[in-house]
């Protein structure tokens, strides 16, 4: 085997385990999952798991990075690669948060709102890629906002930064609270609340 395919094997391999992983912590949570679990559904002998982690912590932060890469270019592709002005991808972004984390089974989609307290207190490994991965969802929210007060599509009583910290973490409590009411009328509220500090058509 050449280099370049072993180290092909090697991604696809840790890929494998991460995307497994992934998929079920975010319906479980990450202290219910034990490594057994995830190795069984992605095939992957134990050896190998030690061989790219080095610990379940390790696992964890390595899962989390990989999943806000994922969710920062899906992002990038809905707020700055689509066409049209500044609020409609910022609505588009915030339609999407609707439809991807609802309370039912998100298949790994809602890994931060499923995770976010639970590992920020075991490691603070874990901890620091959630602060930074959140942070990178808070400044593109940001870039957003300010590119439609630049085209004129949005308006804003604060800087871009401070509104989309509250949008982020409005969306984030209405996450949780869907869980708990088992309803999506949370979101229904964070979009009438995100219409208007952004002064979008009702």
């Amino acid at each position: 085997m050449s280099s370049a395919a072993a180290t092909t094997e090697t991604s696809d391999v840790r890929e494998k385990i991460l995307a497994t992983g992934q998929r079920i912590m975010g319906g479980k949570g990450f202290s219910a999952v034990g490594l057994n679990e995830i190795l069984s559904a992605s095939g992957v002998p134990k050896g190998s798991f030690y061989h790219y982690f080095g610990s379940k912590d390790a696992f964890g932060q390595a899962m989390l990075e990989s999943y806000f890469e994922e969710y920062l270019a899906d992002m990038d592709r809905m707020l700055v690669q689509a066409g049209g002005p500044a609020s409609q991808r910022l609505e588009n972004y915030f339609q999407a948060w609707h439809d991807n984390q609802s309370f039912e089974d998100c298949q790994g989609k809602c890994l931060a709102v499923k995770l976010g307290a639970e590992v920020a207190d075991l490691s603070e490994a874990m901890r620091g890629a959630l602060n930074r991965g959140t942070a990178g969802i808070v400044d593109a929210m940001a870039r957003a906002i300010k590119a439609g007060v630049a085209d004129g599509s949005v308006s804003i009583d604060q800087p871009p930064h401070d509104v989309a910290l509250s949008l982020y973490q409005l969306w984030l409590g209405a996450s949780v609270m869907v869980k708990i009411v088992r309803n999506t009328e949370p979101f229904l509220k964070a979009m009438t609340t995100t219409r208007q500090m952004l002064n979008l058509p009702a």
